[in-house]
């Protein structure tokens, strides 16, 4: 008996799916203190962006997810070999940061209880990602990994002459703004303006049938 003509989209762990739950929490409580044992909101881990989950355990388990979403991405989907995403795609930065949302937005779609998630999916989020893919990575890797071609750049970017350089222009920026700022008080407010038809003391809130009284 062979094996099943399409496989299922990989499922999350134990500590992801508590990651996802806290998370709903969080979106849909009325009240602060209805989430106060998740502790600061803006720390809670989301699995679709690697960067924001110091545990390490939790961390594991997303790493192991992705690497079970693309080896799933690259049999269910991949056609042509310019699609395939490539082995080495942990060390590529930008593939990272895309494949943890094309994943959610895949895995959130196929929680709904419609199809048309899925059909967006399909139409735009994975489309997109591929062309964004090819654009970027343009094979360099096919061989194996290589380092990337704009790493003689970014070691120029890096390097501390060019950093004192760029630190100088913002502050020059910031000097030239701080003595060009106004003075505001110092510019003498209007102390009439007229208001339906009428003069009124800005200071008091009263009408003045003359303005020099």
């Amino acid at each position: 008996m062979t094996g099943a003509l399409v496989q299922r989209f990989p499922t999350v762990g134990p500590r992801m799916s508590q990651a996802f739950h806290d998370l709903f929490r969080a979106e849909t409580a009325k009240r602060a203190e209805e989430v106060a044992d998740l502790g600061p909101l803006d720390l809670l881990p989301r699995p679709w962006d690697v960067s924001t989950i110091p545990d390490p355990d939790l961390r594991t388990e997303v790493w192991e997810w992705l690497d079970a979403v693309v080896a799933w991405l690259n049999t269910a989907y991949v056609w042509d070999t310019s699609d395939l995403i490539p082995a080495c795609w942990p060390q590529h930065p930008h593939l990272v940061h895309e494949l943890g949302v094309v994943a959610e937005q895949r895995r959130r779609a196929g929680l709904a209880f419609t199809s048309d998630p899925l059909e967006d999916w399909h139409r735009f989020c994975l489309p997109s990602f591929i062309d964004r893919m090819r654009a970027r990575y343009r094979g360099y890797c096919d061989d194996g990994h290589r380092p990337a071609p704009g790493v003689p750049r970014l070691i120029r970017y890096s390097a501390s002459a060019a950093g004192d350089g760029r630190r100088a222009l913002y502050e020059a920026d910031v000097a030239v703004t701080t003595s060009s700022k106004p003075n505001v008080d110092a510019v003498e407010r209007p102390r009439f303006r007229v208001i339906d038809g009428m003069l009124v003391d800005t200071t008091t809130g009263q009408i003045a049938d003359d303005p020099d009284q």
